[in-house]
């Protein structure tokens, strides 16, 4: 029985070794075959850097676990498409071998701790990107000196380009006018031509009330240059000691802005002008008219008849023609049609006379409402 017993171990535990020996086999041919995908993919990503280049370098995540170089063609397309080298777009582009390398390492403790393999060459890093240096002076720039004196038209420098041709036409000259600015001296002068032209000019459309223009841009510029004229004069003629011909200068262009309703202060300077002139010239039948005018015409009738009868005295003609219009204002028609029809006898030549009579007799209540000249006061002139 025991021999029984020993021979019946003896064949139940040579049965059991093989089946331990095949076991032990199998653990290793499963261990074996668990890690040949990974030496296999390595290998062939080696083998493919070698070749093309064009792989993307191996990476460790956080768990230190190996991930899988990207194959050739997953390489070449994402080459093709948008470039990219980092792990992410690896694991991108294969995610089944991806999931698939991920689970292996965790089998092997011999991959598990094992380095990754760098497979990227010194000729494939992209160098970063460089930041441009700006480099230099900065440059102010300066005006430098004019050296070029143009090219003269009338030279004919210009090739296929006609020379220009002036013509001067209607040329007229303006005698020059000097007047000494100072009472009792003549040392010190001033220059009034174009003053007296212009005044000369527009008299017969702005002197009396109401003013008469061909047009209204005539009005327009005889307002603005009597400003000017007026702001250039009055310097001269507010000093105490200016001279007759400066004060009459003033108030005859003071008194126009006045008849072209340019303010309050026309009449003011104009009176005190022209009232500063009769001190200096009490037989001045110009000054004397000036005053009598402006004091009648205003609505001084009374005030100015006794200068406009001075004036008469005198021998100014245009002084019997305001006491005419002072009578017709004054509702004495009778009388204004009498001194205008006297005054024609002695004037038979005095067109703009025959004229005043006429509008009297049509019931006309202003005798300088007359069509006027035509001038030509030119902007800025």
């Amino acid at each position: 029985m025991k021999a029984t017993n020993q021979s019946t171990l003896s064949t139940s535990s040579s049965t059991k070794s093989p089946k331990l020996a095949t076991l032990t086999a199998l653990a290793t041919a499963c261990a074996m075959l668990l890690s040949a995908p990974v030496n296999a993919a390595e290998t062939n990503a080696t083998e493919s850097n070698a070749a093309t280049a064009t792989s993307v370098p191996s990476a460790m995540d956080s768990s230190k676990r190996v991930i899988r170089l990207a194959q050739p063609n997953a390489a070449s397309t994402a080459q093709a498409g948008t470039p990219s080298t980092s792990p992410t777009a690896a694991l991108t582009a294969n995610p089944q071998q991806s999931s698939a390398q991920s689970s292996a390492p965790l089998q092997n403790n011999a991959q598990q701790n094992r380095a990754p393999m760098s497979t990227l060459q010194p000729q494939d890093v992209i160098p970063a990107p460089k930041i441009p240096e700006f480099t230099g002076t900065t440059r102010v720039y300066e005006p430098g000196p004019l050296t070029t004196t143009g090219i003269d038209l009338r030279s004919g420098q210009l090739t296929n380009i006609p020379t220009p041709q002036v013509q001067l036409s209607d040329v007229s000259f303006v005698p020059t006018v000097l007047i000494p600015q100072q009472n009792g001296n003549n040392n010190d002068q001033l220059d009034v031509s174009l003053l007296d032209d212009f005044i000369e000019d527009v008299s017969p459309n702005a002197r009396h009330y109401p003013p008469n223009f061909p047009n209204r841009s005539q009005r327009h510029y005889t307002r603005e240059k009597i400003k000017v004229l007026t702001e250039w004069i009055q310097p001269y003629a507010e000093s105490p000691n200016a001279s007759y011909d400066v004060l009459i200068r003033a108030a005859k262009l003071n008194g126009m802005g006045r008849n072209l309703d340019l303010g309050s202060d026309y009449t003011i300077r104009g009176g005190k002008y022209v009232d500063r002139a009769i001190k200096l010239k009490p037989d001045s039948g110009e000054a004397n008219f000036l005053y009598g005018m402006m004091l009648s015409e205003g609505g001084g009738f009374k005030e100015g008849q006794k200068y406009l009868d001075r004036a008469v005295s005198l021998g100014y003609t245009e002084a019997e023609q305001s006491l005419a219009q002072s009578d017709l204002l004054s509702d004495r028609r009778d009388n204004a049609l009498e001194r205008l029809r006297r005054l024609e006898g002695k004037n038979p030549n005095n067109d703009i006379i025959r004229q005043q009579i006429k509008l009297i007799e049509e019931g006309k209540f202003y005798i300088w409402d007359i069509p006027a000249p035509d001038i030509n006061v030119k902007p800025g002139a």
